[in-house]
């Protein structure tokens, strides 16, 4: 009987320390949609963040981040021709920098690096022009956190210059949206 008390003693021990584990490298496993802006070659988009996260101090983390955001074409009329836009997706690698002024509640970041863009070669069904291959990637958001989750409103663009423009149809691989992501602690 004391050794079974003994034993649920401990592994009760185990698993309030895990509960209270340290919380400064993490991955964070998350969902994004918004609306394209703007919204000229796609509509909006929906995707999947990745990232891995260190806290430097209790305030400042800094990490890598990667994904999938899928964005979904749209059909506009370009000096009187409609064009039939394809979908793309972004694939970010960038680095994730975030402040949290207290230990829960309101937090301000980016993810910065560079954004491959993928899906068909051309960026209509109907036009012979060839879509970007990606550019400057930038994320910034300002969200909410507490030990599990973090809620968000972001932004996020994917630079391409004039690249995959038809007529005066710019190429736009930019959305304004909402995120949601769990923390998952790795520990020390």
């Amino acid at each position: 009987m004391k050794k079974t008390i003994l034993a649920l003693g401990l592994m009760s021990a185990g698993l309030v320390s895990a509960q209270n584990a340290d919380m400064r490298n993490m991955i964070k496993v998350g969902v994004n949609g918004g609306l394209a802006v703007p919204a000229e070659n796609a509509g909006g988009n929906l995707g999947l963040d990745v990232s891995y996260q260190n806290l430097v101090t209790p305030g400042f983390g800094l990490g890598i981040a990667t994904g999938y955001s899928h964005f979904f074409g749209k059909s506009n009329t370009v000096n009187g021709v409609n064009i039939d836009n394809n979908d793309f997706g972004v694939v970010p690698v960038a680095a994730l920098i975030r402040v949290y002024p207290k230990q829960y509640g309101f937090y301000l970041g980016t993810d910065l690096g560079y954004g491959f863009i993928v899906g068909d070669s051309k960026v209509a069904a109907n036009n012979t022009t060839d879509r970007p291959d990606g550019g400057f990637y930038i994320k910034p958001e300002i969200g909410y956190h507490n030990e599990d989750w973090n809620f968000s409103l972001q932004y996020q663009k994917t630079f391409t210059g004039s690249k995959g423009e038809i007529g005066d149809q710019k190429y736009n691989a930019g959305a304004i949206g909402v995120g949601v992501g769990y923390n998952i602690p790795l520990g020390k």
